[in-house]
């Protein structure tokens, strides 16, 4: 069934939406809900498709054509279809590199325009934004080096009004420039408090994982930045902000999430054997298997780093 559908995608243009959004989806769970022999030969199949992945390319570069005012408030067709498109993308990103998989066509994608779009936002949707999140993360575990994938708008230039950042510390980020790091990080920092107010976890989990996986990347490339990010005075204010809420309890994902960040690279600056304490006394004192799962797997992964 892949191939036909693979082939009806590739005929279609990016603006057939109520044709594609469910045909993308479609192929999105092809991959996922199937064995891993399946889901080999299932990438193998949409990535020798050289009609879908120039479609998938379309798509792409339509999420920057969106005009923001014009944008309602509510997801429509062409949103739905952008997020289905990034999280298509992401998810080849992921199992070709899995598999190892042959490439018959990449796709090219602008740097500074995902970062601006998580930096800066534009009124997009949340669901758009978790989904460009999600490619954001898969292009970071894989070191910006999938055989899949092509980078432009790398090393974007700071305005005037900025930091000249400095050009060892780009060299060794590259593709993000120093300056790029930052600026993301206090978006994610933002997008975190926005959360803590809309009560939204899809996008406050997809934010804390998008924060984990940028400093495991700048880890791998500059120890010294990543634990320079990871100490910034800043997140012990997040963490009061995210702690203030009507939950005033530290067993919140996000938070579990975060403290385990700044365990695991001894940000003692922001989280101290007090809070660490208080954590371990919460959780002793809650029924466990009362949990919501995604606070029982933020906990087990605390504890497992503590």
């Amino acid at each position: 069934l892949l191939f036909p559908v693979c082939n009806l995608c590739g005929k279609c243009r990016p603006r057939d939406t109520d044709l594609l959004q469910p045909s993308l989806n479609f192929l999105y769970w092809s991959l996922h809900q199937t064995t891993p022999c399946s889901q080999q030969r299932a990438v193998a199949v949409l990535l020798s498709n050289v009609s879908l992945l120039e479609l998938l390319q379309k798509v792409l570069e339509s999420t920057w054509l969106w005009s923001p005012p014009s944008r309602p408030a509510s997801l429509s067709s062409e949103d739905a279809l952008l997020c289905s498109g990034w999280l298509l993308v992401a998810s080849l990103l992921l199992y070709q590199h899995r598999y190892n998989t042959e490439v018959h066509q990449t796709l090219s994608v602008d740097l500074t325009e995902v970062l601006n779009t998580v930096i800066f936002r534009n009124k997009k949707p949340v669901l758009l934004l978790v989904s460009i999140m999600q490619f954001l993360r898969a292009v970071l575990r894989q070191n910006f080096s999938s055989s899949l994938l092509v980078i432009v708008g790398q090393n974007t230039a700071p305005s005037p009004t900025q930091p000249q950042p400095s050009s060892l510390q780009d060299t060794a980020l590259h593709p993000l420039a120093m300056q790029q790091v930052f600026s993301l990080v206090v978006s994610l920092q933002n997008l975190l408090v926005h959360v803590q107010l809309q009560k939204d976890l899809l996008l406050s989990q997809a934010v804390v994982a998008c924060l984990e996986t940028l400093v495991e990347y700048l880890y791998v490339k500059n120890q010294d930045v990543a634990l320079h990010i990871a100490s910034q005075p800043w997140h012990r204010f997040l963490l009061f902000t995210l702690l203030s809420g009507g939950q005033k309890s530290f067993l919140q994902p996000e938070v579990l999430r975060l403290m385990t960040l700044f365990v695991r690279y001894q940000s003692s600056n922001i989280i101290s054997q007090k809070e660490i304490s208080q954590i371990i006394q919460e959780a002793a004192e809650a029924n466990i298997a009362e949990l919501p799962e995604a606070t029982s797997h933020a906990l087990h992964l605390f504890l497992s780093q503590v």
